[in-house]
């Protein structure tokens, strides 16, 4: 399910003819601290990694990610809002299972950043945070999305800082001619759609933990 939203993403953050293939990574874990000034992630580890040199999934503590967001533009902490672009976007590898042991992507937010606060039917909130990407892959420039969602803060609301469940971000791979979507492209990307898209991966996996 993870996959097919962020290709959703994808698909509406980046021209058609620029996309082709792309590296999925996976984070679990870490503190999100938020304020009026921009959130950031910090402490979360780098778990999985797919498509990395054109290879399968590897698995294993395989590194950190990490990033920032602008200042809040509209909305509220507890409810759901948007934040400017820019601030930093940073996946490192440690060096195992044949990922560098260093910088991996380098970026920051091309376009408006969503924060929506998902209600699940027992009255319990989770909150994603979601975003186009711009930087660096491997040292060539590149985009890509990324979706990362918060642990149940229960029946109360973000109150400054919350756990991260998972994440998910893809980065596309540069073309071989270097021609990549413009950020200015990704910048256009609706505010709202990430919402959408965000929130409707969020409830099928609210749906699929209640049926277990």
């Amino acid at each position: 399910m993870r996959r097919v939203m962020l290709g959703i993403l994808l698909t509406l953050a980046l021209p058609v003819t620029a996309l082709g293939k792309s590296v999925e990574f996976t984070n679990t874990g870490g503190t999100l601290t938020g304020t009026n000034s921009g959130f950031a992630l910090t402490g979360s580890t780098l778990t999985s990694v797919n498509g990395f040199g054109g290879g399968g999934v590897i698995t294993g503590n395989l590194g950190t990610l990490a990033l920032t967001t602008g200042a809040l533009t509209s909305g509220l902490l507890t409810m759901g809002g948007t934040f400017a672009s820019g601030g930093s976007f940073t996946i490192t590898g440690n060096g195992s299972n044949g990922l560098p042991n260093g910088t991996i992507f380098s970026g920051s937010f091309s376009g408006p950043v969503t924060w929506t606060l998902v209600t699940l039917n027992n009255g319990t909130h989770d909150y994603t945070l979601t975003g186009a990407l711009t930087g660096l892959y491997l040292g060539v420039p590149t985009n890509g999305v990324t979706v990362q969602l918060t642990v149940n803060t229960g029946t109360g609301f973000f109150n400054g800082s919350a756990a991260i469940a998972s994440g998910d971000s893809d980065i596309v791979i540069p073309a071989r001619n270097g021609v990549v979507a413009e950020p200015g492209t990704l910048g256009l990307l609706s505010t709202g759609l990430l919402g959408v898209a965000g929130l409707a991966r969020r409830r099928a996996r609210a749906t699929y933990s209640l049926e277990r």
